[in-house]
């Protein structure tokens, strides 16, 4: 497998990025490092160099025949920066190829994935702690990768219904991300496919903050069609009780299955889960499965070694 690590939003920390590739070298990846992975705005410190050349390096990864992934290496912020800089014409022209990250990146993905059909992982990204120094996670997204044979399982110790109203099963195609991300795209990217099972997670915004978050999302119609709603990691957003209660005054009204509690998102052993992918939700279990379409990441077999891990399951009732 041949990964190409791009920076679309904040600057890299080198000793992270450096554990990060290497814990992708020993799995047997070629990896190989955008042109600009190391740059730093010359003016804007919380950017990762130019806009220009980080959508420059995004454009390289994605064109080149030789990268199987174009994995986000961190978040932060500045690919919001990027959608109207990268030329969509061109990206089209290459055949879909597979794109990773999650935070910030949501708007990447979820651009990639409706505009061109991209297969995308949202999970941890190389250059950050949460997959070089978190076994757990890395764990996660290498068995993401490699084990095409069978369901990604995402579940939490407390998952379950956010509500007794918000209970039961849903299937369809997995969408969504980081929610404050998801808003700010709301009204220039087009909402889930109808019937997708919308996956929402944030870090350290406020419940009220959250609150706006998901009422811009409601006005713009991106519930509109949802299946269900899987809730994952509200790291640093207050007291998850308020949490709770804001999204169960928001979302319960929907009257679609919404599981809280899910493993993903900004939290230790986070998930890797594919996105645009066929997915159940079962919110009575809290259990999320999706499954890799065929043909989705066709590099001549799975190159990185792995063991079987045994999952905790549960039944639906």
């Amino acid at each position: 497998m041949r990964v190409a690590l791009v920076a679309p939003a904040g600057p890299l920390p080198p000793e992270v990025l450096t554990a990060g590739a290497a814990r992708l070298a020993r799995w047997g990846v070629h990896v190989t490092q955008g042109t600009h992975l190391r740059d730093r705005h010359p003016t804007l410190p919380y950017l990762a160099g130019t806009d220009t050349d980080r959508a420059a390096d995004i454009t390289a990864a994605w064109c080149d025949p030789a990268v199987d992934v174009v994995a986000c290496a961190r978040g932060g912020y500045g690919g919001l920066r990027l959608l109207d800089l990268l030329d969509w014409d061109t990206l089209a022209a290459t055949p879909p190829k597979l794109v990773m990250g999650s935070s910030d990146t949501t708007a990447l993905l979820h651009a990639f994935m409706t505009r061109l059909g991209a297969p995308a992982v949202f999970g941890p990204m190389i250059a950050t702690n949460g997959f070089a120094t978190d076994p757990v996670a890395a764990r996660k997204l290498r068995d993401c990768l490699c084990r095409h044979d069978r369901p990604v399982t995402v579940t939490g110790v407390d998952a379950g219904p956010l509500t007794d109203t918000t209970a039961g099963t849903a299937t369809g195609v997995t969408a969504g991300g980081n929610a404050s991300l998801l808003a700010a795209v709301a009204g220039t990217e087009p909402p889930p496919p109808p019937g997708a099972i919308l996956l929402l997670e944030d870090v350290t915004e406020d419940p009220y903050r959250l609150d706006g978050i998901i009422t811009r999302l409601l006005r713009a119609g991106w519930f509109a069609q949802v299946a269900g709603i899987a809730l994952g990691a509200w790291t640093d957003c207050g007291p998850l009780t308020q949490v709770r209660a804001m999204l169960a005054d928001r979302l319960a009204p929907l009257g679609v299955p919404v599981a809280w509690g899910l493993t993903f998102g900004h939290c230790p052993g986070e998930a890797s889960i594919p996105l645009g992918a066929p997915a159940e939700l079962d919110a009575d279990a809290g259990i999320l499965r999706v499954r890799w379409p065929a043909g989705w990441l066709n590099t001549g077999g799975p190159p990185i070694p792995h063991r079987v891990v045994a999952t905790r399951t549960s039944s639906a009732r």
